[in-house]
């Protein structure tokens, strides 16, 4: 299983360049890095993450607080 964060504009367009590159080896590694650079995330353009485990989505969730 490779875990990996796919980042989208509130309208679902994928944001590019914005750390999608990364690949975890347990959701656990995947939440903490996402615990660490939500901020800088949605700076880049990002509104919301999509938690994907190989090619299938576990859950999305918004970067903006509140």
């Amino acid at each position: 299983m490779v875990w990996t964060w796919r980042f989208e504009k509130e309208d679902g367009s994928v944001v590019s360049g914005a750390g999608g590159d990364e690949e975890f080896s347990s959701q656990g590694d995947a939440e903490s890095w996402i615990g660490e650079s939500w901020k800088d995330l949605l700076e880049g353009g990002a509104d919301r993450a999509v938690l994907r485990d190989d090619d299938q989505v576990v859950y999305t969730m918004s970067l903006h607080e509140g």
